[in-house]
């Protein structure tokens, strides 16, 4: 059975982990931690959204290969395999996508307070 392109990226992706970050962007991702790896994942994720929005075949393609690429680079760097993604996806496969998102906890929203100035 060939191997999946996502698997294939992501041993790509894990390889680079503690790389030398002059040498290479994902070891370079990698070092600065989740934090830097969810913003770029979430600016790639944007772009994808406003080519698709453009109805941008070829722009959307292309983001879309970011969009994946930071996305397995975040996995990496929170400690998640693709086959933690395939789990959770297999589990899902029985379920309609209505009743997947209505089987969810409600998690309550986070209030945002100002810090009180001290006295």
């Amino acid at each position: 059975m060939p191997v999946h392109a996502i698997d294939k990226l992501f041993a790509t992706i894990a390889a680079r982990k503690g790389g030398d970050p002059d040498k290479s962007y994902t070891a370079r991702l990698l070092k600065e931690g989740a934090p830097k790896c969810a913003k770029k994942f979430g600016e790639e994720a944007v772009e994808a959204a406003i080519a698709g929005a453009l109805k941008d075949k070829r722009g959307l393609a292309a983001e879309s290969a970011d969009v994946l690429y930071h996305l397995l680079v975040l996995w990496a760097a929170t400690g998640i395999t693709p086959a933690d993604v395939y789990r959770t996806l297999a589990a899902r496969e029985t379920q309609s996508g209505l009743a997947e998102k209505a089987s969810r906890a409600k998690a309550p929203k986070a209030t945002r307070r100002r810090p009180r100035p001290s006295a």
